[in-house]
């Protein structure tokens, strides 16, 4: 365990905490409430951030691909990329910038911002070299992550990104979270939670148009042509938040933890989209950048009282 650096921005309404060694993820993100600070997204305790690693922060980011790509390997325009498998089931899974230290470029009290190079990691699993510049800015009720990721590898490749908050379940005695969304399907998977193909029409069991609790159900659910805002409401607090994603975000992963929380993650593509693009499935947001080329695109989380 190690000692690690966490940066605070705060304003009246909002208080975030960053920590640029553990990919410059959110360490946790609290709202005030008359004189006190309430969780929106999962805790971190001194004791969780002192491991150093991702899995228990309150949000971290997925770059230079989100969710899994199975069996670690995917097809690009005739060609095969293998990566380290990192998943017990040997896939590769959320990336490899969130447990990669971040530089910290400019930090103020309402606005941080980071920059990575895969260039300056030996180890990096992705072949194609990438920068990801992340910033994050307070207004009044509302917390703005934007990601910019650039390739730098000399040559076309696909690239990916997306973000993966825990929000809490359970606040000030409300039973359960309220949460509607809208989109167009959704990605039916097997055990090993891999698309085998587009999307599908949403069964009323996974709709989310009108709000409704999350309950008992267990989610580990993809959605594509995702449009608007996803809004959580809590019974017993004065507020509702409300995440709005730029259209890049087409994609949403809701996945209900063991721990109690619930993520709620925006991401650029659907699961394994390389490797659905290259067999000719249509609408799962892939991307290929060209060298020199960035993708960018913002989440705003606010708070709406």
């Amino acid at each position: 365990m190690t000692q690690q650096t966490v940066h605070t921005l705060s304003n009246d309404v909002l208080r975030l905490e960053v920590a640029p060694g553990i990919g410059a993820g959110i360490v946790n993100l609290q709202v005030r409430v008359d004189a006190d600070w309430q969780p929106l997204l999962r805790f971190t305790s001194p004791e969780t951030l002192a491991k150093g690693t991702s899995s228990g922060l309150a949000s971290f980011t997925l770059a230079p691909f989100s969710n899994r790509i199975p069996g670690a390997s995917f097809a690009f325009e005739g060609r095969t990329v293998t990566l380290r498998p990192t998943t017990p089931e040997g896939n590769a899974q959320h990336g490899d910038v969130r447990n990669r230290p971040h530089a910290s470029v400019q930090v103020t009290d309402t606005r941080a911002e980071y920059f990575f190079d895969s260039r300056e990691v030996e180890d990096f699993n992705y072949p194609f070299a990438l920068t990801l510049r992340t910033v994050f800015e307070l207004s009044g009720d509302t917390v703005t992550q934007t990601l910019e990721i650039t390739n730098v590898s000399g040559e076309r490749a696909p690239f990916g990104f997306g973000l993966h908050p825990y929000f809490e379940r359970h606040v000030a005695g409300a039973p359960d979270v309220e949460m509607s969304f809208s989109a167009a399907g959704y990605y039916p998977v097997g055990e090993s939670l891999i698309p085998q193909g587009g999307m599908q029409p949403v069964p009323s069991e996974l709709e989310f148009g009108e709000p409704r609790p999350i309950g008992a159900q267990q989610f580990n659910t993809l959605y594509g042509g995702v449009t608007g805002s996803a809004v959580l409401r809590y019974a017993s607090t004065p507020y509702t938040v409300m995440i709005d994603s730029d259209p890049v975000f087409s994609h949403l992963v809701l996945f209900t933890p063991p721990d109690g929380s619930l993520a709620v993650e925006p991401v650029s593509h659907a699961t394994d989209a390389f490797n659905l693009h290259e067999r000719g499935v249509p609408g799962v947001g892939f991307t290929a950048l060209e060298s020199g080329e960035t993708l960018r695109g913002s989440v705003r989380f606010q708070v709406s009282f």
